[in-house]
Formats: structure tokens, sequence, C-alpha cells
């Protein structure tokens, strides 16, 4: 492991060849950049009392870019030496051909600092992570003599990216990522549930590792595999359903979300292509996309392509105003860079993608609007989904729901999914909370095939006729 920065225009490639190389890639183009990067990450998994897996990776390497119109030419290589990098150039400029672009100008610049350049790896000794995660283990089996099976795991990586420009700007950025996370299994009379809980985001690990913050993650998978011991099939039908805050977000992340990326809507692909200025969801909705919430996990310094991040609102009051966007899709729509160009690495092009997307909260009280729940279905965990971008229907289970009749929480359900599409789900929204909170820092998202970091959030929040998927009669 190498305790100094990653400087490639110091170690591996003269900084005036290089952005000779990247003006010749992208001569006659309208954009393009050459993005390295170097990215460390170690995962120790503790599973029924013995470390299962214990990983460290260590990669680095650039990808070269050149854009002109809708077409893309990309090159990468986990060699950062000129003579590889000679190569990628031959391989970007097929993209550009004969030329006839105009370069766009540069993204601005920022002295914006969202989280720690700290190594988040050496910010704990692995002797220190193991024996917290054995002490996680006994912490959970003596909470309750129910568990019969811990998993716990404490991740932590560090990625450094440094963007080079046509025009010859340098942007850098120092990305920590950490994660500590528990599941248990637990038994009653031959009944076995399980429960999750975890978080983090872009901050060191002590936080982590402190026992107040993975003891409360320990009690939280126990009490939802408690709750899950308890539940009764759920009914199906059409019913009102209530999220609850924070993780739900992932449904609005994935049924919406998706949607209002700028190349589903350039292509017209998504179902809300061409509704800009209309109204799509309920009065009082208002979404956004802000990858500037210090510490998070989906938040970025500089996006992939250098452009600062945004506090990017999406949905006000109900009406589309605007979407995610990188530099490709904003210039072939007549727009700005909101700085949602990402990749999953430098073996990737960036395409528009979320950082944190959330709803905003209401003024009405989470208790009232179980109260105003006649008949349904309050949803406060989700587990996977699936849903087509085209027309944002979507499926997706519960880890943790309860059912609701005359505004009583009742028993426990378990199996439910809920069967809709985000643009029926947005006009339906009746009510929103007044306790908006954002999730605990463990989401990824997939497309294309690439997998970012993401947050989400949102209110309580009261859709009105949801399909519930259930084994139960409703």
């Amino acid at each position: 492991m190498s305790d100094t920065s990653f400087r490639p225009f110091e170690t591996s490639l003269d900084r005036d060849t290089a952005l000779s190389r990247l003006r010749a890639a992208t001569d006659g183009a309208d954009d393009g950049e050459l993005f390295l990067e170097r990215r460390r990450s170690e995962a120790v998994v503790f599973d029924d009392g013995r470390v299962r897996d214990a990983s460290y990776d260590a990669s680095e390497g650039f990808g070269l870019r050149a854009v002109l119109g809708e077409v893309t030419g990309y090159a990468h290589s986990t060699d950062i030496s000129d003579a590889a990098l000679a190569r990628a150039v031959e391989t970007a400029r097929l993209a550009v051909g004969d030329g006839g672009g105009t370069l766009d100008a540069g993204p601005p610049r920022t002295n914006r600092r969202l989280y720690t350049d700290d190594d988040p790896i050496a910010g704990a000794a692995f002797p220190v992570k193991l024996e917290t995660l054995r002490e996680i283990d006994a912490f959970a089996r003596d909470l309750d003599p129910r568990v019969v099976q811990v998993t716990a795991s404490i991740a932590a990586s560090l990625q450094e990216v440094a963007i080079l420009r046509p025009d010859g700007a340098l942007v850098t950025d120092t990305r920590p990522m950490t994660r500590v996370q528990v599941s248990v299994i637990v038994d009653e009379d031959g009944r076995r549930e399980s429960g999750t809980a975890g978080g983090g985001g872009r901050v060191g690990l002590d936080g982590l590792l402190d026992p107040v913050s993975w003891q409360g993650k320990a009690r939280e998978a126990i009490r939802i595999a408690l709750v899950n011991l308890r539940a009764e099939p759920a009914p199906a039908g059409v019913m009102d359903v209530v999220l609850g805050p924070g993780w739900p977000g992932i449904l609005l992340h994935e049924a919406i979300g998706h949607g209002l990326e700028g190349d589903f809507n350039r292509k017209g692909s998504s179902a809300f292509a061409g509704l800009m200025g209309k109204r799509i969801a309920a009065p009082g909705v208002t979404v956004l996309d802000d990858g500037t919430l210090p510490d998070r996990r989906g938040s970025l310094t500089v996006d992939d392509e250098g452009t600062p991040s945004g506090r990017n609102i999406l949905i006000e009051d109900g009406i589309l105003t605007g979407f995610m966007q990188d530099r490709q899709n904003a210039r072939l729509m007549g727009v700005a860079p909101t700085g949602n160009g990402r990749r999953e690495s430098f073996a990737h092009a960036p395409m528009p993608r979320m950082t944190n997307t959330y709803m905003l909260g209401g003024d009405a009280d989470p208790a009232d609007i179980l109260a105003d729940l006649a008949d349904g279905i309050y949803a406060v965990g989700f587990g996977g989904g699936q849903v087509d971008i085209t027309n944002g229907k979507f499926v997706f289970s519960c880890t943790e729901a309860y059912r609701v009749k005359n505004g009583k929480v009742g028993a426990p359900v378990k199996g439910a999914t809920l069967i809709g599409d985000g643009a029926t789900a947005l006009q339906k929204i009746r009510a929103l909370g007044n306790d908006m909170t954002l999730d605990p820092g463990l989401g990824n998202c997939g497309k294309a095939g690439q997998w970012v970091p993401v947050g989400v959030g949102q209110p309580t929040v009261m859709i009105g006729g949801l399909t519930v998927g259930g084994s139960a009669a409703g």
C-alpha cells in the first residue's frame, strides 16, 4: 500500500506531452478529456464467528475520450505511459474522423471540499477492524438468544482521480468511502428470519468503528429480523400505501430518478421525455439531485468530467424543471451540464447518473398521515426492485412493512411487493411528512453495466392506489 498521493504527471507521464496527445485526439471534436485514476479498496467479512473473506485491491489506469456530436471514441489502459496513451489517441480519433466540431469550453473551477481526503484504509489497523467484527458478533448474540448467525463487514476505499482537459486545465479529486454492515438470522421454534442494517459515506472509519455506532446497527438488524419473525402473509390488491422516510427513497430513485437523466430524455426513451415545464407530480412535490451534501455517499466535489457537482431541482411543486446532465447530453439538448457525468472507473465512459436524489418534506405530521390511512400498507424498508425506464413501471419488494386499518398500524407483513409506474405514483401523492431523512449510506446504482455509489431520501409519503402483491386476501 502506498502512502503517497496519486501524481501521474510526476511519476508516469509528462504533462505537456500528455496534453499534446489529448489535443491530437480531440482536434475537430466537441469535447473530450484524459481521465486518470488510482483506486484502492479493502473489505473484511466476518461470518458466523470466523473471517469469511478478507480482500485488498489496487488498480490504476487512464481513459481517453473524444466526442463529436452523438459519437464517442473511448480507449483505456491499465498502463499509464506515453506509449499506451499514443495508442489510445488512434482509437479515440476514430469517433472524430475529419472533425468539424467546435471544442466546448471547459467546466468552471471550484475550491469546494465536500469530504476528507484522508485514506480511510489506513485510518484503522487491520487487527482493530478484525477485533471490531468479533465484538459485533458477540454483541449481537448476547443481545438476543434467538440470534443464530451474524455476518458483519467493514469496507473502505480511496479513489484518486486527475482529469486533464484540452484547454490544459487539470482537475483532481480524492474520494474516500467507508461502510459497516451487520446482518443477522434469528430462530424461534424453527422459523428463521433475517435483518440487515448498516451505513457509511465519504468519511473515515473512526466514527463507524465507535461502539455507539456499530451497536446501533446491530440492534437495528435484530429489530428487523424479530419484526419479520412475527410477520403474516402480505395482502394483495390495490390499496393506499404510506412509505416511511429515508431509505424508501430508493423507490423514488429507481422509478423516477432514472427517467430524469438527460440521455434517456434526449433520445425520447424516458416516460418524462417532452414534459419539461409540465405538471408531472402532485402539488407540493419537489425532487432534487444534490451532489453537494458534505460526506454523503453519492456526493462529489467534481463529477468525472471535472464539472463541479450541483444542487439540481428536478421537480418543483409538481412541475418538471430539470434533468440530470453530463457534458455531451447537455450540449446536444442546449442546456448547461449539471455535474452528473459519472463513470464506474477509468475503463468506462461517463454518462448522466444520479448522486443524492431525494424528495423534500412537507408540513404534515407523520403520525397524522398514518392516522389517515384507512386500509393499506405502511412500508419502511425495501430490497430489490425492477424498473422499465421507458414507461416507469416498477416492482419493489418490501423488507419491512405493516398492515394498517383505520389508522392503526397492525401486524407486520411478509412478501409484500409494490407495483406501479413512477409517473402515476407521482400524481397520486396525497401527503408529505415533515420528517425528510436521507438514507444511512449503503446505496449503489447500476446503469448500462456501470455501478456507482448513490444516496436517496424522502419524508413519510402517502401514495393512493398502488398495487400490492402478496399471498393473502386483501
